[in-house]
């Protein structure tokens, strides 16, 4: 049953594990994070309990995608955050009113993005089935916790500082994509989620093309920043191309009137020109935090409290934190889980967010990882990273991850090592 339900999110474009799922399981039926207070727990039990949890996340991925536009794998940051709205969908039986679900939702964002899930999992999935529960739990003592533990909630415009498809805030930036207005420049039409339905293939497009801010011999962390994507139809980016900025801003504004402000382009002319991008990409990174705010402000229904105070500072993004920064390296990537798959094991994670356990702040972004190995509990954790610099390297080795830096090795070491002790065992 539950590689069925795994393999129907699957096709959804959805790739969720047994751990992640029994997870819910675990919530709904112990309100506990941790597998042991499962042990005492008898097969009808389980049964329901994975019943009760199928279909609570069925409704909570209905709700991320519909209400968020956070539609498929690559943008559905904090993942172990629906653990705890399962659990709070169980215990609150009937349907949510307006309000409530939005301020669900709004829990779930600001623990993507403060990366709550990224270290210590079960310890935080425990503080926040807590808050959860008892006479005086609820959302509000869930946010507030969240709070608590991060310091202010609103976004400023250094958080929007990172580079590359791993960035901590690339799944906000495709959030407010399709949240809010967003227009495409080819067609002029909104990317809206109700719109485009499960059209994944929305295409990175760098405002800025690379191949003309390399010849500038800009780094490339500065060609990837966040504030220099935007997202478009396929069509669109191809149409684009290398243009520079100065060249089709205006075609596509006299085509479009507002499409450009729709995707938070400065209307400072001079910040088109290629010799302005640094300045360029402050004052975009400006416009992003103010639609964020804003975005969060309509899931709160004017109860704007959690987002008052002081904000934590944003932490600069290192140089060395690498991630995915081109479509090839994607492709590639992509390439690698399916042949995994294809061998019957376990797919890895794309852009894992390798955090430090106890703040959750971001140290690295490993392009493919298996954190707890490919053979779960058995082998040791794994990381495929392609064209990373000795940086992140250092960092997965030292964590205790076998690293590969091609694809050939990698499968190598699969068919070496873990295809033979499989082999083997059965």
């Amino acid at each position: 049953m539950m590689k069925a339900k795994l393999a129907e999110w699957t096709a959804a474009g959805y790739h969720f594990n047994l751990d992640w799922l029994l997870r819910s399981v675990n919530t709904v039926l112990t309100g506990e994070a941790k597998f042991q207070h499962l042990h005492d727990k008898g097969a009808d039990e389980v049964q329901d309990a994975l019943k009760r949890a199928n279909k609570h996340i069925d409704t909570c991925l209905n709700l991320i995608s519909g209400r968020l536009g956070l539609d498929h794998d690559r943008v559905f940051f904090g993942r172990f955050g629906v653990p705890v709205m399962v659990r709070y969908l169980d215990q609150h039986q009937g349907s949510m009113d307006e309000k409530e679900r939005d301020k669900l939702l709004f829990w779930f964002v600001q623990a993507g993005m403060w990366g709550r899930f990224s270290g210590s999992t079960e310890s935080y999935i425990d503080q926040d089935l807590a808050a959860l529960d008892g006479p005086d739990g609820g959302l509000d003592k869930l946010i507030e916790q969240l709070r608590l533990w991060h310091g202010g909630l609103r976004t400023e415009p250094g958080h929007f500082g990172g580079w590359s498809l791993g960035a901590r805030f690339y799944p906000v930036l495709y959030l407010i994509t399709r949240m809010g207005q967003a227009r495409d420049w080819g067609t002029g039409l909104p990317l809206k989620a109700s719109l485009l339905g499960k059209m994944s293939r929305l295409d990175v497009h760098h405002i800025f093309p690379k191949a003309q801010l390399y010849k500038r011999d800009y780094k490339k962390t500065v060609v990837n920043a966040l504030a220099n994507f935007c997202f478009l139809t396929k069509d669109t980016n191809i149409d684009i191309s290398d243009t520079l900025p100065e060249e089709y801003f205006p075609e596509v504004e006299r085509a479009h009137p507002g499409a450009l402000a729709s995707q938070w382009i400065p209307d400072d002319k001079s910040l088109w020109k290629i010799e302005n991008y640094p300045a360029f990409l402050e004052a975009r990174k400006a416009l992003l935090a103010d639609e964020m705010n804003k975005r969060m402000e309509d899931l709160l229904h004017g109860d704007t409290r959690w987002l008052a105070g002081a904000t934590a500072p944003a932490v600069e993004q290192p140089d060395t934190i690498g991630g995915i920064t081109s479509e090839k390296e994607e492709e590639l990537l992509e390439a690698i889980n399916e042949w995994v798959e294809e061998m019957g094991l376990p797919r890895g994670e794309l852009s894992y967010d390798f955090a430090d356990p106890s703040t959750g702040e971001q140290r690295a972004v490993f392009d493919l990882a298996w954190p707890n190995g490919i053979q779960e509990e058995l082998s040791q954790p794994v990381a495929v990273l392609l064209n990373e610099g000795a940086d992140v390297i250092s960092i997965a080795s030292q964590a205790g991850y076998r690293c590969f830096t091609t694809p050939d090795a990698f499968r190598d070491y699969v068919q070496s090592d873990i295809l033979v002790q499989e082999s083997s065992s059965a």
